[in-house]
């Protein structure tokens, strides 16, 4: 008999309201007279839910029935940002529910507010893995992202005496409304033990005996596309003890004993990116990516493929999408699992392998492609090096075939290095299908400098897919007041189709409509002041330049570049050279988190904070400059920051950015860019136009150049009077109460060391900040400079980004 099919409730405001208060009463148990503010949210959220279960069910039946090639996206990180706008919009639910709302009395603003954003990410990785599913939902592309349900995210930064103080961010305390778990789905996933072989029936076989295991149970989330009715799923991991409790210990009167089991298993999915700089603490990172890829493909193999499948033909149905190097022991684990398991023939079973990842890498930095001990390897996941010692010891035969006894070629391409360490990266790159990078100068010095041997012999595994955002979450969520503009002028579709902004380059001359969009861009600074206001107590004048700089922190992004700039101003000020009412008025903002054992990082922050303290309360400014630096920086505050800013910061050392997403994200708010040429800036620059970008800096070459003559930082320093006086300020105490030791490592970090080459590119910065200041003296021709970025760079869609997965690497079929 057919099963009925589940029921959609009726798309009205009147049908609205009857679901909500149908879970208001039957779910939270409460009337709506005596419901908090948790409670009506919980009831708005499952309600939303409801009006998407029907399709999510029926998408994954008829995936099941059509059987066609599926994505499986692995990643560490998914930084989603709330959900509850997202789903209304992606449903077309956004007017209905907030009048079936407002007639319940209750402001949709209000249980905007009250959700708490998931802490499933940390960076610009979590942020594209969050576009990707979006955008592979909105083009009806099958698919399943998988990864980790961590109980902390990464952690909720305050500043005390400005400096970083990480807190647990317990974004699960009140539960999720939008997650739905599945214990009887569960996975065994095993670690540690011995390998031994064993004859099977004739044949000499190897297994692994683990020593002990954690269930994966999953959480599904369900990821709708854009109006379109298509709903994909995310499956996150979290770990329980296969043997949580032991009631015997337990009455004898040792009660930590009884849950020793359950407390060990549960900190492998307890927190996103687990400090490191402890053996214990890599030895749980690297727990953590074998336990999600692991209990992935066992979920893919035995619960999303049909029973009768012929494992042969994987290639056929799937692929795994490798993000970054976080997932790359998934290679192992299909290997172990085809030939241990599955009884397949080693050739065979490589040849699948091989057929069903690609890998994508984020980095140019050595230090960021992963490697992994032997000596951890080998006492985590036994079986698994095993097969990483072969994989590599086939390679390598490839390698003397194509090139001869060339032992330092060897050396260099062997994916277990001379010092006992597994290079991910060259490990994703021999087993996967495709290889790609994240911009086109960055998949260009990944051919010719990170994998440049690998290249050379296996030039057809590259390509270059450039990344890029979703405009539903960033243009029509964060900037609804931009996005009617645009739909006024350009009619409705152009956020499935974001190249249409193109069409918006003659109202670059319309002066009605340059100045609707300067009101836009206004009433955005005015709601993003209400928002620090309130949550922070900062206040952002509309007549200021609004000068942004939010990404993680680190010293190749160089906000120290950005610190010298506020410093050289603020010098210029108070030694009597320049007079305050000859500066722009500029607030700088910043946001960014630096990693807990990241000690100069670190520094850096307690040093924004502290200059911001001493230029936001100096008089002789008269009010002309101010630093803003609002903790915890997050996807929520980023939709209110970003529409607002007229300048964005993308100033790290040429060749050190793989890609970035934040530059996407400004340009296509309508804020013109300052930046390198690095990562995709090169593409954003080559988009707009050199009059409405501010370019500076060495290029690539040019760094490369000087690095092989020898930089000696010092020698910039005593070259620019400017930076000279700008170091020397910091240097003296002037931002640390007259103490001279709390800043000294910065500066003699700077003068002595300097690796991502701050120095080498000031002078450059600001002359280009002084061409910022005059354009913006001009507000009209930056108004309609603005509006060209944001006509230009639909380019950087993350729905193009899918296609060009789909037509370079995937190879899949949009869903009937």
């Amino acid at each position: 008999m057919a099963l009925a099919p589940v029921a959609t409730p009726p798309v009205t405001v009147d049908g609205f309201v009857r679901e909500f208060l149908l879970n208001l009463n039957m779910d939270r148990g409460v009337a709506l007279s005596s419901a908090t503010e948790t409670d009506k949210y919980m009831a708005l959220a499952a309600t939303v839910r409801d009006y998407l279960v029907a399709r999510w069910l029926e998408d994954q039946r008829r995936q099941r029935s059509d059987q066609s090639k599926a994505v499986c996206y692995l990643s560490a990180e998914y930084l989603l940002g709330r959900q509850l706008d997202n789903n209304l919009l992606a449903a077309g639910l956004t007017d209905i529910a907030s009048e079936a709302l407002a007639a319940c009395g209750i402001d949709i603003d209000t249980m905007r507010a009250h959700e708490v954003e998931p802490g499933l990410g940390n960076g610009g990785l979590g942020r594209l893995a969050a576009c990707f599913i979006d955008s592979l939902a909105t083009l009806s592309v099958p698919s399943i992202g998988y990864g980790i349900r961590y109980e902390y995210g990464i952690f909720r930064q305050v500043f005390r005496d400005g400096e970083q103080v990480e807190k647990p961010d317990a974004w699960l305390a009140l539960g999720s409304p939008w997650e739905f778990r599945h214990p009887e789905s569960a996975q065994t996933v095993s670690f540690a033990g011995h390998t031994e072989t064993y004859d099977d029936e004739g044949v000499i076989r190897s297994r692994w005996v683990p020593a002990w295991s954690v269930r994966a149970v999953p959480y599904n989330y369900m990821v709708p596309g854009y109006q379109n009715g298509r709903v994909n799923t995310l499956r996150l991991w979290s770990a329980e003890a296969t043997k949580a409790f032991d009631l015997r210990t337990f009455n004898s009167g040792d009660y930590v004993e009884a849950v020793r089991a359950q407390t060990f298993a549960e900190n492998i999915s307890k927190v996103l990116y687990p400090e490191d700089s402890t053996p214990q603490g890599k030895e749980l990172r690297l727990q953590q990516q074998y336990f999600f890829v692991a209990a992935s493909i066992a979920d893919y193999l035995t619960k999303v493929l049909p029973e009768d499948f012929v494992i042969e033909d994987l290639p056929e149905r799937v692929i795994f999408q490798l993000n970054d190097t976080h997932p790359v022991i998934a290679v192992p684990e299909m290997m172990r699992v085809l030939v241990d398991e599955r009884k397949l023939e080693w050739d065979v079973a490589w040849a699948i392998t091989q057929k069903c990842f690609a890998y994508t890498c984020h980095t140019l930095l050595p230090e960021a492609l992963e490697v992994w001990s032997v000596d951890l390897l080998g006492r985590l996941l036994p079986r698994h090096l095993e097969i990483i010692y072969r994989i590599n010891d086939e390679f390598l035969v490839r390698v003397r075939e194509r090139f001869g006894d060339d032992e330092q070629r060897l050396n260099e391409m062997s994916i277990v290095s001379e010092h006992r360490a597994v290079r991910m990266a060259y490990l994703a790159t021999v087993a996967g299908a495709k290889v790609n990078g994240v911009a086109e100068l960055h998949s260009q010095l990944l051919r010719e400098k990170v994998l440049h041997q690998f290249d050379e012999m296996m030039p057809e595994k590259f390509t270059n897919v450039t990344n890029g955002v979703t405009p539903r979450r960033f243009m029509r969520l964060a900037n609804p007041e931009l996005s009617e503009l645009i739909t006024a002028a350009l009619g409705t579709g152009w956020l499935t189709d974001l190249e249409r902004l193109r069409e918006l380059e003659s109202y670059a001359e319309d002066a009605d409509f340059r100045a609707a969009f300067a009101e836009v861009k206004s009433a955005n600074k005015r709601r993003l002041n209400d928002v620090l206001l309130a949550r922070d107590g900062f206040e952002i004048a509309d007549d200021h330049l609004l000068d942004v700089m939010v990404k993680r922190l680190h010293e190749y992004k160089r906000q120290m570049l950005k610190v010298l700039h506020i410093v050289t101003l603020y010098e210029r000020v108070v030694s009597g050279r320049v007079a305050a009412s000859d500066l722009q008025p500029r607030t700088f903002i910043f946001g960014a988190k630096a990693a807990p054992g990241y000690a100069m990082a670190k520094r850096v922050i307690h040093l924004i904070n502290a200059v911001g303290s001493v230029v936001n309360n100096d008089p002789r400014l008269e009010g002309r400059l101010k630093v803003v630096f609002p903790p915890n920086y997050n996807v929520t505050l980023a939709e209110r920051v970003i529409p607002a800013a007229d300048l964005s910061e993308q100033i790290s050392l040429a060749g050190k950015e793989a890609s970035g997403t934040g530059n996407m994200k400004f340009a296509l708010n309508g804020a013109l860019t300052i930046g390198t040429d690095d990562g995709a800036n090169v593409e954003i620059r080559e988009l707009v136009g050199d009059d409405n970008f501010f370019l500076f800096g060495m290029s690539e070459p040019e760094v490369e150049e000087l690095w092989a003559a020898g930089y000696r930082p010092g020698e910039f320093a005593q070259g620019d009077d400017e930076l000279r006086r700008a170091l020397d300020l910091i240097g003296s105490g002037a931002f640390s109460g007259g103490d001279r030791a709390t800043f000294e490592p910065i500066v003699s970090n700077l003068l002595y060391d300097d690796r991502f080459m701050v120095l080498a590119d000031y002078t450059s910065y600001i002359a280009a900040q002084e061409k910022v200041d005059a354009a913006y003296a001009d507000r009209d021709a930056w108004t309609r400079s603005a509006i060209l970025n944001v006509a230009r760079t639909g380019f950087f869609s993350s729905d193009r980004s899918i296609r060009d997965y789909i037509d370079r690497i995937w190879h899949t079929q949009p869903a009937r």
